[in-house]
Formats: structure tokens, C-alpha cells, sequence
């Protein structure tokens, strides 16, 4: 009975520090308590003021938290210190030392010639420069490279071939995508792009203006497609020159956003070769750039985005768009 209660208090001061000092939600205080336990604040208190000193906010500290509950009972000066020091010490402070600690927190648990000191000259090497090593943290390779390095080598190789600059962000979305996708699914996907027309070339230029288009899924693909080039008649080659669209949510942005856009193109007020970049601009801008501007010339343009009236029914005549 002693020990039940003993039990219980200190699962109860656990998760009311884990609410109090770190910003962690009821929920995900109970679950991590059940991931860690004690009785007085002192060691973790201690870790949290390590962390603010190297620029953790409190935003930081919970996602930290969450993520690896654990690190509240890690030894401040012997653990934690020395990685803090040597991410320091090579450049990375602030926000980026925050980001990195954020992505992969176990990382300051692990051995710092071992593992972070291998790790990052090794990631040094193939990437360059440290706003590439920061991004690549930031996926948490620094849990995966060390047993990996051959794959990651060959990966950065084949996107420099491809005509990567690694001073760019796209850079290391790359080798993300290439790492994550085995040749077999690479196949796949050029040939669902293929099906509507797209040379390899055309496809590379998309993979190289954002790497991530070519992980959507087919389904997506076939679908954005399917409403871009049959129900608003933009050309496969247009949309190619951006990738981007395919991140974006159908459902949301897509079918709204070009439903106006499209009416306003065959009412002449905007150009028929609009780039579809205008899917990247907030909704505030879209408002005030196609919504707003042209609600006097177009009254039916609010309904059009709501989905109430179909552009058919407007009376317009489909054009094909350059």
C-alpha cells in the first residue's frame, strides 16, 4: 500500500512538472510520465536552463519533451554540456542549434566522439556547408547516417549529377527523396508523370524545381492532373514548371483557387498564360488579388470559389491555356 503511494505521488508530481515547467499539454504529460518518473525538480530543472542558455525556447523545450521525456534525467554537465559545446564551437547556434536539438533530441544522449563528431564530419564532407548540414539534421539523419553512409554518399552523388547546386535548398530535399525512395518507386513515378505526356526532361526539371513532387503519391498525381488538364485546360508542359502544385491540397486550394481563376481568364481580365505560382500566395492575397479586385466585374466569384456554381454554368466556352 506504502508503495502505491509512494508511486502514485511521484506519478502525479511528474505529470504536473511536465505540464508546469515544460509546456506540455494534460495528454501528453500523462503520456510521457509513463516514459519517465521522479520525485524532485532539481535534475530537470537543471536540463531546462541548460537548454534555454543555447537559445531553447519554451516552444522548443516542449516539443523537445515530448519527443524524448527521457532527456530530463540525463546529466547536465557530463551529457548534455559537451554536445551543446561542440555544435557551438563549429558554428551552430540559436535558432539552428535549437531546430537541430528540436528534429533529433536523442542525439544529445549519444556519444560525442563516437557518434555526433563522426556524424558531423562525415555530413560535413558530402554536404559543405552548415545551412545544408542544419536541414539535413532537421530530418534527423543524425539517428539514421551513421549506418547509412555508403546509401547517403551515393545519394548525394547522384543528385550533384543531377544538377544539384548544394548551396541551395532544394539540395538536400533531394537527397531526401532519394534516400527515401528505392529505385523501383523512382521508376514508378516517372512513369505516372510520363502518362500525361511529360518527357524525362520535362520530369528532371520538375524534380530539380521542387524534389518533393515526386513524392505524392499516384493517386495525387492522377488526380491534379486530371483537373488541371481536363477540367481546366492547362497544358501537362505549364504545369511542369510548377512542381509545387502537387503538395497543395485539391480539395482546399486547387479546386477553388483555378475554378476562379479559370472564369477569370476566358472573362479576359487576367492572362491566359498565368503561371500557377499564384497557388504558393497566402489566402489574404489571393483574396485581394483575384477575389477582391474583380468581385464588381464578376459578381458570381465568391460563389464560384465556394463551390456553388460551376463554371459551366456561367455560360463561358472552355479554352485551352498555354
Amino acid at each position: 500500500m506504502l508503495r502505491s503511494f509512494s508511486s502514485l505521488k511521484q506519478h502525479s508530481f511528474t505529470v504536473s512538472y511536465l505540464m508546469n515547467s515544460c509546456g506540455l499539454p494534460p495528454e501528453s504529460a500523462l503520456s510521457a510520465s509513463r516514459k519517465i518518473q521522479f520525485e524532485t525538480p532539481e535534475r530537470a530543472d537543471s536540463v531546462l536552463a541548460l537548454l534555454r542558455n543555447y537559445g531553447c525556447t519554451n516552444t522548443h523545450i516542449s516539443k523537445i519533451v515530448s519527443r524524448y521525456p527521457l532527456l530530463l534525467t540525463a546529466n547536465p554537465e557530463k551529457t548534455l554540456l559537451p554536445k551543446l559545446e561542440f555544435f557551438c564551437s563549429v558554428g551552430f547556434s540559436g535558432s539552428d542549434l535549437a531546430s537541430i536539438v528540436v528534429a533529433g533530441p536523442q542525439i544529445l544522449k549519444r556519444s560525442l566522439e563516437n557518434h555526433v563528431i563522426p556524424s558531423y564530419n562525415f555530413l560535413k564532407s558530402v554536404l559543405m556547408v552548415n545551412e545544408n548540414i542544419v536541414r539535413a539534421l532537421n530530418k534527423s539523419y543524425w539517428l539514421h547516417v551513421s549506418q547509412n553512409k555508403e546509401k547517403f554518399s551515393r545519394s548525394v552523388k547522384m543528385v550533384i549529377e543531377m544538377g544539384f547546386d548544394p548551396l541551395r535548398v532544394p539540395f538536400v530535399k533531394a537527397v531526401q527523396v532519394i534516400m527515401e525512395m528505392g529505385g523501383s518507386m523512382w521508376g514508378h513515378k516517372m512513369e505516372v508523370y510520363r502518362r500525361w505526356g511529360l518527357t524525362d526532361d520535362e520530369i528532371m526539371l520538375m524534380f530539380r524545381l521542387d524534389p518533393l513532387c515526386m513524392k505524392s503519391s499516384e493517386k495525387k498525381i492522377m488526380s491534379v492532373m486530371d483537373f488541371l488538364v481536363n477540367k481546366m485546360g492547362w497544358k501537362p508542359a505549364a504545369i511542369a514548371r510548377y512542381p509545387t502544385v502537387f503538395l497543395r491540397s485539391l480539395e482546399k486550394k486547387i479546386i477553388p483557387w483555378c475554378s476562379v481563376v479559370k472564369v477569370l481568364q476566358m472573362k479576359g481580365l487576367v492572362k491566359k498564360d498565368l503561371c500557377l505560382s499564384f497557388l504558393g500566395s497566402n489566402e489574404k492575397n489571393f483574396f485581394n488579388r483575384f477575389m477582391v479586385k474583380y468581385e464588381q466585374d464578376v459578381p458570381e466569384l465568391l460563389n464560384v470559389y465556394q463551390g456553388k456554381i460551376g463554371i459551366l454554368e456561367l455560360g463561358f466556352v472552355s479554352e485551352g491555356i498555354m
